[in-house]
């Protein structure tokens, strides 16, 4: 049996994909607004 590659962490991913990593940047607030204005149901990760 193989083992799994993708072993997903919340904590990794909110660091990473969180508001405040997002907020933190101006690309990240970019990003912020335009999945905002695509009418994205999450913005966030």
């Amino acid at each position: 049996m193989t083992k799994r590659t993708f072993k997903p962490s919340i904590v990794k991913k909110a660091r990473k994909q969180g508001f405040r990593a997002r907020n933190s940047t101006k690309k990240g607030k970019l990003v912020m607004k335009n999945r905002f204005l695509k009418g994205r149901h999450r913005i966030l990760a």
